[in-house]
């Protein structure tokens, strides 16, 4: 990735924030909910949970959090302000706490959450095995690290049609509904470079994760890779853990 693309990437989702809801639900048919849903419930939280979503942008992950377990405390962490002020706008998300950082340093000390959960951020990061130690850095011993992630999918007999779907009709969308080509001609691009199931299960290893569970949707075009961060051999408590929300550096 060259050094110049992170900060292209925050200027395209700050252009296209007051469409990027509509655009997800367009492209997936509504199906990127039911994912995002099954993600929440993949972190096995407990009704007092703490959650960071990572990547937040408009909040969809941090309030599907608060709309399954409504005592838990939900963290939305992304570095395009603009895609966090559009989400904090959206009715039910006032309780979100909304927190300004990178996915490659995020602002919290260690082991201060029970779940780290991204949809659809990993592939645009400058560096996905930091990203996945960052996130194993920051949630407790014991708890998960799960990624919802658009992934190049297995050689089928449909993958001509899934191409010309991608490639051609979306970025074609993107321009009628976001008046945005350019960012939604990155997204099939951005997949097409990105890994397979099994090569983004690996990078999660990588970051010292143990893989519990893969899942695929739409025909493996879109994958759910679930991670455990091992718990330490000896016995002891976080000195880092506190009762509020973790400190952040920069709100948004």
């Amino acid at each position: 990735m060259t050094a110049d693309r992170p900060q292209q990437v925050r200027a395209m989702f700050a252009r296209i924030a007051h469409r990027y809801d509509l655009m997800n639900r367009l492209m997936t048919g509504g199906l990127d909910l039911r994912w995002r849903r099954e993600a929440i419930r993949a972190c096995a939280l407990s009704d007092h949970a703490r959650v960071l979503d990572v990547g937040t942008g408009t909040g969809d992950l941090a309030a599907e959090v608060l709309r399954q377990h409504p005592e838990a405390l939900a963290v939305g962490c992304d570095f395009t302000l603009p895609m966090m002020r559009q989400g904090r706008t959206r009715p039910g998300r006032q309780r979100i706490h909304w927190v300004g950082g990178d996915a490659l340093r995020l602002p919290f000390p260690d082991d201060c959450f029970d779940a780290a959960v991204s949809g659809f951020v990993m592939r645009n990061v400058a560096d996905l095995h930091l990203a996945f130690r960052e996130q194993a850095r920051v949630v407790r011993p014991g708890g998960r690290v799960v990624c919802l992630e658009a992934v190049r999918p297995p050689e089928r007999w449909w993958a001509p049609l899934y191409r010309f779907y991608f490639h051609r009709l979306v970025p074609l969308l993107g321009a009628l509904v976001a008046g945005d080509r350019a960012a939604y001609t990155y997204l099939p691009q951005s997949v097409a470079g990105f890994l397979r199931l099994e090569e983004l299960a690996e990078a999660m290893r990588q970051a010292g994760l143990i893989v519990e569970a893969t899942r695929t949707f739409m025909l493996g075009t879109v994958a759910l890779v679930i991670g455990r961060k091992p718990s330490p051999s000896h016995v002891g408590g976080n000195q880092n853990r506190s009762a509020g929300v973790p400190s952040p550096t920069r709100r948004a």
